[in-house]
């Protein structure tokens, strides 16, 4: 009975745009969604990075721009994203804290992972050059 009851929790929080990982795995949180609206709230110690995915369907010209928002406070810690393209990438952040994304979509579908870095983690990520790409 108690399986039932599980499997129906996870299913709610599927349906409503976001997950929770319990375990050791590094994913935190995801949100998922179509549309404009702040995500649920979550906290995360430094550092941790943002895994988001954009893809568009249709001839329609997409945009998503996503911002970092402290909660409670709700001061604005700075965009993260404003794209016009389908892609996916990561951002590290060195700040702890309870925030939730604002984000500002049309004609697009998001993915954004909150995922927990170690501090050996962090210190092997090595940002993309730019001006090294094709």
């Amino acid at each position: 009975m108690k399986m039932q009851t599980l499997s129906r929790l996870a299913g709610l929080a599927l349906v409503m745009g976001f997950t929770t990982t319990a375990t050791a795995a590094e994913t935190i949180l995801e949100f998922t969604g179509s549309a404009s609206r702040n995500t649920p709230e979550f906290e995360v110690e430094a550092p941790w990075i943002l895994d988001w995915r954009i893809s568009t369907e249709g001839a329609y010209e997409s945009a998503v721009d996503i911002a970092l928002e402290e909660a409670g406070t709700m001061g604005h810690q700075g965009r993260v994203l404003s794209t016009k393209y389908p892609g996916n990438g990561v951002r590290m952040f060195d700040q702890g804290g309870r925030f939730y994304f604002r984000v500002d979509s049309s004609f697009s579908t998001w993915t954004l992972k909150v995922i927990q870095l170690t501090e050996e983690e962090a210190a092997e990520y090595t940002p993309r050059d730019l001006s090294d790409t094709d």
